[in-house]
């Protein structure tokens, strides 16, 4: 089973970061995290590595609802949303699977959590 829902884009980095941005706005998503792994891996360990973003995606809404039926799924909170920049110089996106990442929880209230919330991730990505 995959874990992810991945997408290459005809794009520059940025600018694919303002792409998944807004698709993420309009399926009711917010950034509530990000983390510059380039940047990190630059200041703490003096490495240098591609570019790649790790978005913390929130739909306030399915989290809450998440957080109501299983009070610790907020260790797998948010949905993680990653741009890259490949070797060959192409731009992918890739979204977790919260099925695939919930899958251990035994919560029938979650799974429909879960789905609803996929559904919206998959639509994301595909609408780039």
């Amino acid at each position: 089973m995959a874990y992810y829902f991945s997408k290459k884009l005809d794009a520059g980095f940025e600018e694919a970061i303002a792409k998944v941005t807004a698709a993420l706005k309009a399926h009711g998503f917010g950034i509530i995290t990000e983390i510059d792994m380039k940047a990190t891996f630059k200041n703490k360990l003096d490495a240098d590595f591609r570019p790649y973003r790790i978005l913390g995606a929130c739909n306030p809404h399915f989290a809450y609802q998440a957080l109501q039926s299983e009070d610790k799924i907020g260790a797998m909170l948010p949905c993680n949303v990653i741009v890259q920049q490949l070797d060959d110089g192409s731009v992918e996106v890739a979204a977790v699977d919260p099925i695939a990442s919930m899958s251990a929880v035994e919560n029938e209230q979650l799974g429909n959590i879960a789905h609803n919330v996929q559904a919206r991730m998959r639509e994301v990505v595909e609408s780039l």
